[in-house]
């Protein structure tokens, strides 16, 4: 029996855009199980022009200006939005309206109350959603869900987790749309905090209350150039302010009793994505490093005395998690996997009607964490978290 299509419809062509459409080109590939399969139907951007040229090189059928041209089409399933944060909610409300499957980039929105407000539009037009915090679906972090729920750190203790980048460290670096409020949101720590915060509900439970701080080194840029942008961005000759933070760090306390550290930064020199966790339990601790993603350290302290030691494991093998799809042992995988793996859980997710994880839900719960830090930051005490 042919299985059913999926025609995806996707908003941006830059970084992100790129990097889902390798999810929905190679997961038919990788996972011939899959329950449901996308077909890469259209892709828009903010010009035409810049829809054709992400359509020829990622492979979609066909492009379009704009938003609503997509979202209202009658022969797309599903809408994939890979925009500035600033658009989250009206794209994905748009699509909702229009009885579409969403897949949004992270942070969901601008806040918690758009947050609560996608949540009620797919809630009433009964759509699937998923969020994109990619990081889950690193086979090694996969494992560690697993090796935790099945006690082998016991009870944890602690969390600490750091996202280190150092790309915007040059005063020259032009005021790209990152740097803004009004179109991010926030810096690094809706950029960068928000995978390890949802990383640490994902490992080790919920938020219970966090005490941060914000801090902004550079405070004014060039503007940027009006065609430019992303990493290789040029600077225009007039000056502008940066409104978001470079750096913010906070403690937090979890439900479980855990306490946790967090530190997301741009300005790191030498860490070019050092997203890296540790977490200490009773029993054991295990630890990960993106920049080494498919590795993980798992340190028992029921070993006997003279054989303790943090161990190494190479999550390479077919028994470990999504790794069936590739290639034999000691044969690794990149971070370009991650958005395949993610697919995989989306069409299965849309073909047996259930929502995958993570998803809206998890997009709500993400969001009320970073805004309790910069209520925290801005208040200099301890926030509760509240959704």
């Amino acid at each position: 029996m042919a299985k059913k299509e999926i025609n995806v419809g996707m908003v941006g062509a830059a970084f992100m855009g790129k990097a889902h459409s390798v999810g929905y080109r190679d997961v038919a590939f990788a996972f011939p199980d899959v329950k449901a399969v996308p077909v890469m139907k259209e892709i828009a951007a903010i010009t035409l022009e810049e829809a054709e040229t992400a359509r020829s090189v990622f492979g979609w059928e066909r492009a379009s200006e704009g938003y609503e041209k997509v979202v209202n089409a009658d022969d797309i399933h599903l809408i994939d939005i890979c925009t500035g944060n600033n658009t989250h909610k009206e794209i994905a409300i748009a699509a909702a309206k229009a009885g579409k499957h969403v897949f949004c980039e992270k942070p969901m929105a601008m806040n918690v109350a758009e947050c609560k407000e996608m949540i009620a539009a797919v809630e009433e037009a009964g759509v699937i959603h998923m969020i994109d915090f990619n990081y889950r679906a690193v086979p090694a972090v996969a494992l560690a869900k697993k090796m935790i729920e099945e006690g082998a750190i016991g009870t944890p203790y602690h969390f600490r987790a750091v996202y280190l980048q150092d790309w915007i460290m040059d005063p020259k670096f032009p005021l790209v749309w990152r740097l803004k409020k009004e179109l991010a949101g926030s810096g690094a720590h809706g950029d960068l905090n928000a995978h390890i915060i949802d990383l640490a509900r994902f490992l080790c439970g919920e938020f219970d209350s966090v005490c941060g701080l914000m801090k902004t080194f550079i405070k004014q840029r060039p503007e940027l150039a009006a065609t430019t942008g992303g990493l290789g961005a040029e600077a225009a000759d007039t000056m502008g302010e940066v409104t978001v933070d470079d750096a913010t760090l906070f403690l937090a306390k979890f439900k479980n009793g855990a306490i946790g550290t967090f530190e997301a930064t741009r300005f790191a020199g030498g860490n070019r994505n050092g997203n890296r966790f540790e977490i200490n339990g009773s029993e054991g601790s295990i630890r990960w490093n993106l920049e080494r993603l498919n590795e993980l350290e798992w340190f028992n302290r029921k070993d006997d005395p003279d054989r303790q030691g943090w161990k190494k494991i190479l999550v390479t093998d077919p028994p470990h998690p999504y790794i069936k799809g590739w290639w034999p042992a000691g044969h690794i995988i990149g971070w370009q996997h991650t958005f395949v793996h993610q697919v995989y859980n989306l069409m299965n997710g849309i073909a047996t009607n259930e929502n995958p994880t993570p998803n809206f839900y998890d997009g709500l719960k993400c969001q009320a964490v970073l805004e309790a830090v910069e209520k925290s930051a801005e208040t200099e005490s301890w926030v509760k978290v509240e959704e």
